[in-house]
């Protein structure tokens, strides 16, 4: 049994001379006119979008403040201390762009013990904020598809970005033809998180893009999303095929 083993990645690479004449399409006001009412957005354009939108302001911040270092020596920790948070949030919207964009299929399985902590190592939430638990012999499932690992790093890095640093519970378990990856954590606000997974388009910011991206991901390898909300904490969990 193998988790995604044969589930084709939909993406076709257009290769750049395609991907020069897709710019300049969209960039002709008919085309922008046309696309806006034929054709959504791809996963590509949406993350450029939305890198472009949430990134000014983080950068604006960190130019201004290594911009001030020498001149307000007096304030010299306050400032480090300003580009530090910039310079996190900066990576943490990187590591979900780079968990968002199209996954390439692997040409040999890893378990899933190792998908796991491959998407712990490459979120930013901190061990100590972290539980795991494989369930039975579910980390010894073969893992085909590299999607699996974006899926787990985007709700990781979800539940960083956005947790307020409340602690994490992932369980993974197995059961017939299929197998759970449960993610619970306090404090979330569930109409939200619901709202962003119910979507069917991209947000214009990263702000929900992760989970729009969970979601298409887990459709695409043939998977469903469940969540329950008992009124302290949210569980959503992703149900692959185990084929």
């Amino acid at each position: 049994m193998t988790l995604a083993a044969d589930t084709p990645t939909p993406r076709r690479d257009r290769g750049l001379l395609g991907d020069l004449a897709h710019v300049v399409r969209r960039h002709l006001p008919w085309a922008r006119r046309r696309a806006a009412e034929e054709e959504p957005p791809t996963t590509d354009d949406a993350l450029v979008r939305a890198l472009c939108h949430d990134m000014r302001s983080p950068l604006a911040s960190l130019e201004a403040a290594l911009g001030s270092l020498g001149r307000t020596p007096e304030h010299a920790s306050e400032l480090l201390e300003l580009a530090r948070t910039q310079t996190s949030h900066l990576a943490s919207m990187l590591r979900t762009a780079d968990a968002t964009g199209g996954a390439v299929r692997r040409t040999g399985a890893r378990v899933l013990r190792d998908v796991v902590l491959a998407a712990v190592a490459s979120s930013g939430l901190p061990r100590t904020q972290l539980a795991v638990e494989l369930r039975g012999e579910v980390g010894d499932v073969p893992v085909a598809d590299a999607r699996v690992q974006r899926i787990l790093t985007n709700l990781l890095e979800n539940a960083h970005r956005h947790g307020g640093g409340a602690a994490v519970r992932l369980v993974a378990s197995a059961r017939p033809g299929w197998v759970d990856l449960a993610l619970t954590q306090d404090g979330v606000p569930a109409d939200r998180v619901v709202g962003h997974l119910r979507t069917t388009r991209p947000p214009v910011d990263l702000t929900g893009l992760g989970l729009w991206s969970v979601r298409r991901q887990t459709h695409e390898l043939g998977g469903r999303l469940v969540w329950d909300d008992d009124g302290s904490s949210f569980t959503l969990t992703v149900q692959l095929p185990d084929r």
